[in-house]
């Protein structure tokens, strides 16, 4: 009996990770996505988006505005087709973790006392979906594993790796 539930739940594992990659995909989509539109939004409405950092007192606001307008418009981009994934979601969670720290320190700071205000402010979905990606990778499903399998080749007999470059 312990050995045939032992046996189903290695199944359901095998199951779910076969489901990790699409999951990926589908958070880098939806979120890149959003951070596309985001950025596109924030280009367009550069001055408004200069005169809230302003409130925010932060350091050079329109430079700011427009390096994280970029950074969200190609950032996001990027992030949607797993290119420098890694990279890119550590960029954006940097910016997201300041969005935080700046616009809404109180929610930041209630990670744990309280959790439901951590997770209403507006940056925690971006901040969160970043997160993920920064752990987890952008799974298979992505142009950067396309890449590093084209780039990066097994030799069958010996099973060593060779480099095509």
């Amino acid at each position: 009996m312990i050995q045939r539930l032992i046996k189903l739940y290695d199944s359901a594992v095998a199951l779910s990770n076969y489901l990790k990659s699409p999951l990926l995909l589908a958070i880098r989509l939806y979120w890149g996505w959003e951070l596309i539109q985001d950025g596109w939004g924030k280009l367009h409405h550069l001055d408004k988006v200069t005169d809230f950092f302003t409130t925010l007192n932060l350091p050079q606001p329109h430079m700011t505005a427009l390096g994280v307008s970029l950074l969200e418009l190609v950032g996001g981009g990027l992030f949607a087709l797993g290119i420098g994934t890694r990279l890119i979601a550590l960029m954006l969670f940097v910016n997201m973790t300041v969005a935080y720290l700046a616009a809404e320190p109180e929610a930041f700071a209630a990670i744990l006392s309280d959790p439901d205000k951590f997770t209403a402010a507006s940056a925690y979905n971006d901040w969160f979906a970043t997160l993920l990606i920064l752990i987890l990778g952008p799974g298979y499903l992505a142009v950067d594993t396309l890449l590093r399998r084209f780039f990066r080749k097994t030799d069958p007999i010996s099973g060593t790796q060779l480099d095509r470059v």
